[in-house]
């Protein structure tokens, strides 16, 4: 069993990518609260025993999920200028939360989180990694003079996508290109005025 954790296209891989499928299937058509680990192993295909073991309850598969979506996101932009990379982590979450199944799991996975703390600490750490991983062109723009010293690079990352995710919970209405477009406006104002300094 090692063995196959450890090699890319080994059965304990598509065990588990077939659960996450089957996870998100049942997110997208009933929400968090239609997931039975039953029904779960049966649009998989795979033994009851081993999701019982492996995930053993809801809040398992909603945390593994999480992982593996953060595990499978695209990489951040090298553009070599702040704007255009911000603009780029925006488009990405935009893409995101107006897939027809991405968006309502995102939805799901949120108001899971409100209520369980196993899948609002998997949020958690599925922000943060997202965050470390936008963070460095926010240091590179301060290395090219874009953005001044002190620049919280999280911070900066934090207020692009947190308009957008907003809109997503409070509103019906898709994300759109002028949204988008505002978000990175208003975080480059921020920016430049170094209202995202860590030491002011």
């Amino acid at each position: 069993m090692a063995n196959a954790m450890e090699r890319p296209g080994g059965r304990t891989a598509r065990v588990r990518r077939a659960v996450m499928v089957a996870t998100e299937d049942v997110i997208v058509e009933h929400g968090p609260a239609g997931i039975e680990l039953g029904d779960i192993a049966r649009r998989a295909g795979v033994g009851r025993a081993t999701v019982y073991r492996r995930w053993r309850t809801a809040s398992g598969l909603i945390t593994d999920l999480l992982a593996d979506m953060a595990e499978r996101s695209e990489p951040r932009a090298t553009t070599g200028r702040l704007e255009m990379d911000l603009l780029a982590n925006a488009r990405l979450v935009q893409r995101t939360l107006n897939s027809r199944r991405q968006g309502p799991i995102f939805r799901a996975v949120i108001a899971a989180a409100a209520t369980d703390q196993e899948c609002a600490t998997a949020l958690r750490d599925f922000y943060r990694s997202r965050l470390r991983t936008w963070a460095p062109c926010v240091v590179e723009a301060v290395e090219r003079g874009e953005a001044p010293a002190g620049t919280d690079p999280v911070a900066v990352i934090t207020a692009v996508s947190a308009p957008l995710y907003y809109r997503l919970l409070l509103s019906d209405q898709r994300l759109d290109r002028a949204a988008v477009e505002q978000a990175v406006a208003v975080t480059l104002a921020g920016v430049r005025s170094g209202a995202f300094r860590s030491e002011r």
